[in-house]
């Protein structure tokens, strides 16, 4: 099970992270991202009702898969998990929360930044490796990391990245990416509604002509 999520991660190389301020967004959301195309997505642990949230979507778009973010400590891991996520995001590295989440097949997509915290996610078993924050260094960082000593990791930059600039993280050696802000914002019209749908079908596109 730990292995098909994985993969299929990899083949969409997509993931869309939900972070808003009121439960109730979440759904249209996702609305627009199945619209789209959208395969892999999480909701993060700060979103209000985010266990909810999540047993929700899995039992509404069943093609989707579900994931849950800002899984900073394993208590949030057995929370998410028992809600039905099917993979784990976190914005830290933390072996105690890959241990928990493989017991239970569950992939992780763990956060690491430096060097040091690459290692210590590879160390740890991590599925995927979350470069974050990923924009305030940028993809010249990320290539000096993909291209030099860390060239058979698998890496996700998340933060700062868009239709606009997707180009540059993937000559810089991302394997794929994680989005959020605009590319997940609150819809609250039927023209916000077209406008988010036809950004992420810009995007899905460009992911799979580019990685």
């Amino acid at each position: 099970m730990k292995f098909e999520r994985v993969n299929k991660l990899l083949a969409e190389k997509l993931i869309v992270i939900l972070r808003v301020k009121h439960s109730e967004d979440i759904i249209p959301i996702v609305q627009c991202l199945a619209a789209a195309g959208i395969k892999a997505l999480e909701v993060t642990a700060n979103t209000p009702n985010f266990c909810a949230a999540i047993s929700r979507i899995r039992s509404e778009f069943p093609e989707v898969l579900v994931g849950a973010g800002t899984i900073t400590n394993v208590l949030l891991a057995q929370q998410a998990m028992a809600a039905g996520a099917q993979f784990l995001v976190t914005p830290n590295t933390s072996s105690a929360v890959v241990k928990v989440a493989h017991e239970q097949e569950v992939p992780v997509v763990m956060g690491a930044f430096t060097p040091t915290e690459i290692v210590a996610a590879i160390e740890a078993q991590a599925d995927i490796v979350k470069l974050f924050p990923a924009e305030p260094m940028g993809p010249d960082y990320l290539k000096s990391l993909a291209f030099g000593p860390f060239n058979d990791t698998i890496f996700f930059p998340v933060g700062g990245i868009n239709e606009l600039n997707v180009e540059r993280w993937a000559n810089s050696g991302a394997k794929g990416i994680g989005v959020g802000g605009s590319l997940a914002a609150p819809v609250r019209t039927p023209e916000e509604a077209q406008r988010l749908v036809e950004r992420l079908k810009t995007l899905i596109k460009k992911v799979a002509t580019l990685f």
